[in-house]
This record gives structure tokens, C-alpha cells and sequence, in this order.
């Protein structure tokens, strides 16, 4: 059979391609992607900058979150705070400086429900029941995350949400995976559909303007530059974004509803932080993308990551 699925220490889920010896490793310690590598000249390639071990990510997974789930709401929220129903919330965690920040489930340890081999692909189904434990976010939900390898390097990952509550609930969704291709971002070159950057303030809270900016449209090397910032896709769903250096491309491709790019390149510029938001960043006050999802209706969002040899 030329794929694989494998589960370590109980914690550790391992899809390969037996062909290639692509590979991807997952945690279920909020689910994760800590390795997608391929082979090459016999030297094993990961361009995943994650974790040393399922502890080290349970120990350090704030530093950075890295591959962490984003949800439900995305990057930043204002003063951890924002109003539903006429009722003004306040989440509890996690908080860098005055805001909340990167949801309440990138330290969720979830459960494998399904996996599943054949000539086709590896693919493995792992779920989360939020059960309003912050304060700040009383509606439970469930979250379904599907990864999924398959032939040529393709990697996927699959999130669906659905709820039971009585009333709708706000929500987003995104990822936080943080690629190294080479030893510096500084050899690699970026290339994405967008002409609008979202702009900031100075605490990173989008103003609720956009700013002209096509750097990227046909690629630009990442020498020098610095990124903290969102990007507004031009055709969502039909939009890819590549990372190459001269040896190797990444290429992701979000579904439709995953309309927005932050990209951040950590001051130690050895990695690259390239996440899919289904809302911008403080959605749940400038309600940008922000989801009002219905009892018992499900909704998706897919990204697709290749790595290819150049």
C-alpha cells in the first residue's frame, strides 16, 4: 500500500508516502502540523518551524503558536473585548499586552476519531468539543480537523465547525504555520494575488482603511523586508501563495473562505509566519469577515500545501 498512517505515544500521528517518503507529523495537541518534509539526496527537508517534541509545544506553544489553531477569532482582539447581543465580553486567555490573542484552542488537546490509508492517501480526522470554559466566549462548539496527504507532495488540512447551541454564534477561523525553506527568509522570494494590505494601527488593530500595496503580485524577494501585516486576496478560492528559494517552492492554496493572508516574519528571520484567516484580525468588533454561525449548520475551510523540488 503506498500510503501510511502510523499514531506514536499515542500523541504523535505520522502520514507518509511510502513512495517518496513525503511526510507529514501531526499533533494531536491542538492538532497541529509539526513536520511536512520530503526527501532529498537522502538528507530529510522540513520546511515545518515547529517543536522538538509534543512537551516542548505544550511548554512553549505562547512563544510563537506555532501551526497553532486560530479560533474562534483570529489574531488579535482589542482589549480582549467585544459586544454580542448587546453584552459586552471579555475573553481570559492569552494576552499580549492589552489585547487577546490567537483564540482559545491553540493549547487544545484533541481526540483522533478516524484515520485511514490506501493506495490514494493518508488521512487522519481529529476533534475538539469547546465546552464555554472562558467566560469570555460562553458558546460550545466542536471543531473537526481533517489532514490529509495524497500524491505529489500535497498536504491538506480540512476544519469544520458546527454547534449546538439556541442562537448563533460569532466565530473565525484560521492557522498560525510558521515555513522555513532556507536558513534566512532572506533567500526566499514571496509571491501572492493582492494589491491591498490591510492597515494597522500601532497596536496592530486594523483601522478599517486599506492600503495600496503589490509588492507581491509578481514576487519579491523577502531580503529586508519585514512583515507584520494582512493582506486582502484578490480572487479567494483561486488565489495561491508561493515561497520558493532556488531549490524549493512551497505553494498553499486557501479555499474561498479563507479570504485573507497574515504573513509575519519573526525578528530571528529564519522562518516565515503565512496564515490563512477566514476574518481579519479584531473581527469581532470591526466585524470583517466575522461568522455568525447557525445551530446545527456546518461550515468548512481548506488550505492545500505542496512542496516541489526546483
Amino acid at each position: 500500500m503506498r500510503f501510511s498512517v502510523s499514531v506514536t505515544d499515542n500523541s504523535i500521528i505520522n502520514l507518509v508516502d511510502t513512495t517518496n517518503n513525503c511526510k507529514a507529523v501531526i499533533y494531536k495537541f491542538g492538532a497541529l502540523l509539526n513536520e511536512f518534509s520530503i526527501e532529498k539526496n537522502n538528507e530529510r527537508i522540513n520546511i515545518i518551524d515547529g517543536f522538538t517534541s509534543v512537551e516542548n509545544a505544550k511548554t512553549n506553544i505562547t512563544q510563537g503558536f506555532q501551526s497553532s489553531k486560530l479560533s474562534p477569532f483570529v489574531c488579535r482582539m482589542k482589549n480582549g473585548e467585544y459586544y454580542f447581543n448587546n453584552q459586552l465580553y471579555k475573553i481570559e486567555k492569552f494576552y499580549l499586552g492589552t489585547d487577546a490573542i490567537h483564540g482559545l484552542l491553540y493549547n487544545a488537546e484533541f481526540s483522533i476519531i478516524a484515520s485511514h490509508a490506501d493506495n490514494n492517501c493518508a488521512s487522519v480526522g481529529l476533534k475538539y468539543i469547546y465546552t464555554a470554559t472562558d467566560k469570555g466566549y460562553p458558546f460550545s462548539f466542536e471543531i473537526f480537523v481533517n489532514w490529509k496527504l495524497e500524491a505529489n507532495n500535497n498536504l491538506s488540512v480540512t476544519t469544520t465547525l458546527l454547534h449546538h447551541n439556541k442562537q448563533n454564534i460569532p466565530i473565525a477561523d484560521g492557522w498560525h504555520p510558521y515555513f522555513s525553506l532556507s536558513e534566512s527568509v532572506d533567500d526566499c522570494v514571496l509571491q501572492f494575488d493582492s494589491t491591498e494590505q490591510i492597515e494597522f494601527d500601532n497596536t496592530l488593530i486594523p483601522t478599517g482603511k486599506k492600503i495600496k500595496d503589490e509588492r507581491f503580485m509578481q514576487g519579491s524577494s523577502l531580503k529586508s523586508i519585514e512583515l507584520d501585516n494582512c493582506f486582502e486576496l484578490k480572487n479567494p478560492g483561486k488565489s495561491n501563495c508561493i515561497l520558493k528559494t532556488k531549490d524549493l517552492q512551497l505553494t498553499i492554496q486557501p479555499s474561498a473562505n479563507y479570504p485573507f493572508l497574515q504573513i509575519y516574519i519573526p525578528p530571528h528571520r529564519k522562518s516565515i509566519a503565512i496564515e490563512n484567516l477566514s476574518a481579519l484580525p479584531d473581527c469581532f468588533n470591526n466585524k470583517i469577515g466575522l461568522l455568525l454561525l447557525e445551530p446545527e449548520k456546518q461550515i468548512s475551510f481548506k488550505t492545500t500545501y505542496n512542496i516541489k523540488l526546483l
